[in-house]
């Protein structure tokens, strides 16, 4: 490819540098554009035809001698990576990048939310002023409670408690500041998970859905987590090529455009594998001209053919 010696390390720093990472942003919303429409039916774990999705934050450490500004911790500094992810795919939509100390909550106002769609969310997330936005532009939350929450008890709904559902109410806050922030009523789902047996209950503004299926939306938030630990995993982000926040946004997002990329090339060649192996395959043929199904392909044959009979197993202590 034209390479004639090693990248210095110096030279992408100073491309991330200077380089405005505006460009990466606006390729990566492409993309997802690009992405989210070939998504569009891809089926989630919960049987609804709106979108749905999660939001959650992770953080990614930094050496704080060499990003003293990201400050994070006394001896340590990092950055939060806020992601707003569509669970058909799932295809991030919305991500921002903040230092490590932000509230999560915060990343609600920035938010352009989407009437009809329902916004999944851990219970970081409940604050009363900020959830009534989404009453008045006509967009649902799913989150969960969080411990103490004062509440008048308003109507009590009949549940099939064979489902793991165990009570479905309707409720209003009981404290004046709280209703002078969210002045509607709340649907209070409690829920008895019957594989781990914790018992864990959900607020949400929507009272149509079936109460297991908002038990079923709240299990799928799962997916941004995995996304978060796909991406750390995958695009080796937690080492950044330069110290200014040009460079981290810059190197953030051209992971984010790498990860829709090969979710777009999973769905338009109609790969039959995970994206974390497309990606594995890729970088041991980045060199190589040829159609990207014919390494995917052989690489199936491999697995299918493989034998684990054949192995020393080895016991790790």
């Amino acid at each position: 490819m034209g390479f004639r010696s090693t990248v210095a390390h110096s030279t992408l720093a100073d491309a991330n540098r200077s380089r405005d990472g505006r460009i990466y942003h606006d390729l990566a919303q492409t993309l997802i554009a690009r992405a989210r429409r070939r998504y569009a039916s891809e089926p989630f774990g919960a049987d609804l035809s709106q979108t749905v999705y999660a939001l959650d934050s992770t953080t990614i450490d930094l050496c704080l001698s060499l990003f003293p500004g990201a400050r994070f911790r006394s001896t340590k500094a990092a950055v939060k990576l806020h992601t707003l992810l569509d669970l058909r795919g799932p295809i991030p939509t919305m991500i921002a990048i903040s230092d490590g100390k932000q509230a999560d909550v915060g990343v609600l106002d920035e938010l352009m939310l989407e009437p009809g769609a329902f916004y999944v969310m851990d219970r970081g997330y409940v604050d009363f002023a900020r959830l009534y936005r989404f009453v008045l532009a006509g967009a649902f939350f799913v989150t969960r409670a969080k411990t103490g929450l004062q509440i008048n008890r308003l109507e009590s709904r009949p549940v099939d408690q064979s489902t793991g559902v165990r009570s479905d109410q309707v409720v209003g806050l009981k404290l004046t500041k709280s209703i002078e922030h969210y002045p509607d009523r709340f649907r209070r789902v409690s829920y008895a998970d019957p594989e781990s047996g914790k018992s864990l209950v959900f607020l949400t503004n929507n009272f149509d859905l079936p109460a297991l299926t908002i038990a079923q939306l709240y299990k799928c938030r799962w997916r941004v987590e995995l996304f978060f630990k796909w991406v750390k995993q995958n695009l080796r982000i937690k080492h950044f090529f330069g110290t200014t926040d040009n460079a981290v946004k810059t190197q953030v997002w051209i992971a984010v455009c790498v990860y829709v990329l090969v979710a777009i090339l999973r769905k338009e060649l109609k790969l039959e594998v995970s994206l974390a192996q497309i990606l594995q395959i890729l970088s041991v043929n980045v060199f190589e001209q040829m159609p990207l199904a014919e390494p995917v392909a052989k690489n199936i044959s491999q697995t299918e053919t493989y034998d684990p009979h054949n192995q020393l197993v080895f016991n790790m202590l």
